[in-house]
């Protein structure tokens, strides 16, 4: 281990060398490890072989699944959902009992796994809306019910928001061919002063082409001004849920 000396100390990596502070002063060392070639192909790395391969169908198949999402996603203030969702890919994989070990897939796993997955691990959904919501999911569509209600009452509300949204998302997603669908249906703008309406939001599954299926059930906090939309907390209040899945 080489030790920086003199008035000029680095940090970061010149060349084939590191250069860090630690404790003791600035150090530095030569880059080091397993040559790729030899991953590749000594047999010593077999192994690591196989993990590698897995970890490149689940990061594919995550970011699939993120993609399609992204209607989702974009509106929740969760810096660490890719994380997560990226974690419970490699779970149905991991779930695979048909192929051998390094060929496991996520398209072969069990995707039940991500039924009831929290996309905003700071708003749960069952902490914003105290709502008996019910789901139906027939072979043709997936959909829920939500009972008339007084948002002051039966709704978690931000400070600043003026009204909220609830959507229901469906996406259909085919891991061999990349290919990804996503449908929405939403209540409308909904001001939190005014008593609101039974609602009743569906999701054609026939506009879902596709192995897989996920649906998610979301409310999203605005505060308007002057007639344009603004984000409350850029998200962080707003809640997501994967209430159903469906393997076809």
């Amino acid at each position: 281990m080489a030790k920086q000396a003199g008035v000029i100390t680095l940090n970061g990596k010149v060349g084939r060398l590191s250069f860090y502070k630690t404790k003791d002063g600035y150090l530095a060392r030569e880059k080091g490890g397993v040559s790729k070639s030899r991953i590749m192909n000594d047999a010593r790395f077999a192994r690591t072989r196989e993990n590698l391969k897995e970890f490149a169908d689940n990061a594919t198949s995550a970011k699939l699944f993120r993609d399609a999402l992204r209607p989702v996603i974009a509106k929740i203030g969760d810096s660490r959902l890719n994380l997560r969702v990226t974690q419970v890919m490699m779970k149905v994989l991991q779930s695979d009992l048909i192929n051998n070990r390094g060929e496991r897939m996520v398209r072969a796993g069990d995707w039940t796994l991500l039924k009831d997955m929290e996309l905003n691990a700071a708003s749960s959904l069952g902490s914003t809306l105290f709502l008996e919501i019910t789901y139906t999911d027939t072979l043709t569509e997936w959909a829920a019910a939500i009972p008339a209600f007084v948002p002051q009452d039966y709704i978690a509300l931000p400070k600043g928001a003026t009204h909220l949204r609830i959507t229901a998302t469906g996406v259909g997603l085919d891991f061999t061919t990349g290919g990804r669908a996503v449908q929405t249906s939403v209540s409308g703008l909904l001001p939190v002063i005014d008593p609101v309406l039974a609602i009743s939001l569906s999701v054609d599954k026939a506009l879902l082409p596709g192995t897989h299926r996920a649906f998610v059930l979301s409310v999203e906090f605005v505060q308007m001004v002057n007639g344009s939309e603004y984000s409350i907390n850029n998200g962080a209040h707003n809640a997501a849920k994967i209430t159903g899945v469906e393997q076809v």
